[in-house]
């Protein structure tokens, strides 16, 4: 189980479903590839806020697309990760959770506020 992020389900699937015009850098076409969306401080630690891994890069699952990304961005983002909920085109997911091209799989630390 992952920890939670202390938003409620429907912010994270509005954060997840938005679009924004810094989100960009994808390479490829979106259909041939899966992304890697990161907020806050996954995003700080990786230093992008997204990534378009095509399917030569990746495995199957969820946890093959996040051990790809801790391969590339190193320790501190593992960190992260370690207390970030993850999620699959909008719902949580697991690591085991396949994935297939056109999916986008969302890294969510924990958030703080009031």
């Amino acid at each position: 189980m992952l920890p939670p992020t202390g938003l409620a389900d429907g912010e994270i699937q509005r954060l997840i479903t938005s679009t924004d015009s810094e989100n960009t850098g994808l390479h490829g076409t979106i259909d041939a590839v899966v992304t890697l969306r990161l907020f806050a401080q996954a995003r700080e630690s990786a230093g992008t806020r997204s990534v378009a891994f095509s399917p030569d890069e990746v495995g199957g699952t969820v946890g093959d697309v996040l051990d790809e990304a801790v391969h590339r961005f190193g320790d501190p983002f593992a960190a992260v990760l370690a207390g970030s909920k993850v999620w699959l085109n909008g719902s949580p997911a697991e690591r085991a959770t396949e994935v297939s091209t056109g999916d986008e799989v969302a890294v969510l630390p924990p958030v703080s506020g009031g």
